[in-house]
């Protein structure tokens, strides 16, 4: 959620807006980098963009190296290239000295000393191998007649890229501020208050809630067992049926799915009664209501905590409680309704005063509760009545 109030305020977040979401959560940097990458958004970006969200995305350090590595490369082969075709004109040597230049810089803005002297070390290295590369490469030309530098010159190359990888990092460290630069202590110190602020803003989204999880048994024979248009009108009934109570106890009916329902309730003791009276009340929706040829038998689980609320109770989508509540009802038996400890203590006299059996439902202590005598619909068969 940081992720994507950030994105939409500031676009594509940088180093400095990840360290600062690191350090507000308490999450490791790159847990927060891979949850950036995973929040899904709108991307109208160009190619170009696209290319450098991918880079930002990198861990800062891999990046200096990657870049040192691209400009080394290409240093390499504009001096090859130059000592080749015997450049007069000096674009070709302008274009190496353009990335020597550029090298210097990436180790420059490198996070601290250790890692500029360590681009400045990579760059020296990888040019000069592949200037040596292209060198015999071109070499191989018939007619094409190119001396490249003695192994020893390597050892320059590379005391000479760390000098002036660390050279550029210190200058750079000095005079950050006069060359317009932020200090990053002060630009994350900014960060962290805007964090606090959309955490604040979050957290003021967030609602205790209780959700009310309820399935048909066996639901899918039903279906091939009866006549579809009883079907259709039993399992009518049956979604009046439990919004009627699930209303009647101050609740709402978050979603269905098939024959299933999810309630969801601002009060725990009330989703509990609810939950209750909807097993309880079987005998007369049995009776009255179900046209299969057999009874209806119902499971139901319920589970509290926080969740984030955009507006109504009801726009809940994504939510933690949501899985349990599901996964406490899966654990019942049927005509049973499991109850977490979480929504436990809310009921007058806690988990010790509702009557059944303890169990663990991920991790969660549960305790399954069942009507104390199961009432069978048509019970008696009265003579002459």
């Amino acid at each position: 959620m940081l992720a994507a109030r950030l994105r939409s305020q500031f676009g594509e977040l940088d180093d400095m807006a990840i360290q600062a979401v690191s350090e507000t959560t308490g999450m490791p940097e790159d847990y927060v980098r891979l949850a950036v990458r995973s929040v899904p958004h709108e991307d109208k970006s160009s190619l170009v963009d696209k290319i450098k969200g991918a880079f930002r995305a990198f861990d800062p350090d891999l990046r200096r190296y990657t870049m040192a590595a691209v400009l080394a490369g290409g240093c390499g082969l504009a001096v090859a290239l130059s000592a080749a075709i015997r450049d007069t004109s000096g674009f070709v040597g302008t274009l190496a000295l353009l990335a020597i230049v550029g090298s210097i810089w990436n180790s420059a803005v490198s996070k601290n000393l250790k890692v500029a002297l360590l681009s400045g070390v990579l760059f020296g290295a990888v040019s000069f191998l592949s200037m040596t590369l292209f060198t015999f490469l071109v070499s191989l030309i018939p007619l094409v007649h190119v001396i490249g530098p003695p192994p020893i010159a390597l050892i320059l190359w590379i005391v000479g890229g760390a000098f002036f990888g660390t050279l550029g990092h210190s200058l750079f460290a000095a005079n950050r501020q006069k060359l317009g630069f932020r200090d990053p202590a002060k630009e994350r110190h900014e960060l962290l208050k805007q964090l606090q602020d959309i955490q604040d803003r979050l957290r003021s989204d967030e609602k205790f809630v209780t959700f009310l999880s309820v399935d048909i048994v066996e639901s899918t024979k039903i279906k091939n067992e009866n006549d579809p248009l009883m079907v259709e009108f039993t399992f009518n009934e049956y979604h009046r049926y439990v919004q009627s109570i699930v209303e009647r106890y101050g609740g709402n009916i978050h979603s269905t799915a098939g024959d299933g329902a999810t309630c969801v309730f601002e009060n725990p003791q009330m989703a509990f009664a609810a939950g209750r009276a909807l097993l309880a009340g079987l005998f007369e929706f049995n009776s009255y209501r179900n046209k299969l040829n057999r009874h209806v038998e119902v499971r139901a689980g319920v589970h509290t905590g926080n969740a984030h609320v955009a507006g109504a109770i009801t726009n809940v989508n994504f939510a933690h409680v949501i899985d349990v509540a599901a996964h406490m009802q899966k654990a019942a038996a049927p005509g049973g309704l499991v109850v977490s400890e979480t929504t436990a203590k809310y009921v007058p006299g806690g988990i010790d005063a509702i009557a059944g059996e303890r169990i663990i439902v991920h991790d969660f202590s549960a305790v399954l509760w069942r009507p104390k005598v199961k009432i069978e619909a048509k019970l008696v068969e009265a003579p002459g009545l």
